[in-house]
C-alpha cells in the first residue's frame, strides 16, 4: 500500500511521497499533485499521513478509517 503524507503548515498544505532508492543515494522526495491522491484513495490503494508542521501531530486516515476523520482532515471529495 502506498503512502503519502499530507503536510499541513499556516499556508496550506501539499501532498508528498517519499520514493525509495536502490543503490547508495538517499531517497527521493517528491511533491504529488491532489488529484492524484484522491484518485488512489478512492481505489483504496493508499493511506495518507497527515502531519501538522507546527506541532509535529500527525494522523494516519486509510479508506477504512471513519468517515468523520477522513471528512475533517482529507474533505468530502475523499468520500466514497
Amino acid at each position: 500500500m502506498n503512502r503519502y503524507v499530507k503536510m499541513v503548515n499556516f499556508g496550506g498544505h501539499y501532498f508528498i511521497k517519499e520514493f525509495e532508492k536502490k543503490k547508495k543515494h538517499s531517497n527521493k522526495v517528491r511533491q504529488v499533485k491532489d488529484f492524484t491522491i484522491k484518485k488512489f484513495f478512492l481505489e483504496g490503494d493508499c493511506e495518507i499521513l497527515v502531519h501538522f508542521e507546527e506541532t509535529g501531530r500527525e494522523v494516519l486516515i486509510t479508506p477504512d478509517s471513519d468517515r468523520e476523520l477522513i471528512k475533517r482532515y482529507l474533505g468530502e471529495d475523499y468520500l466514497k
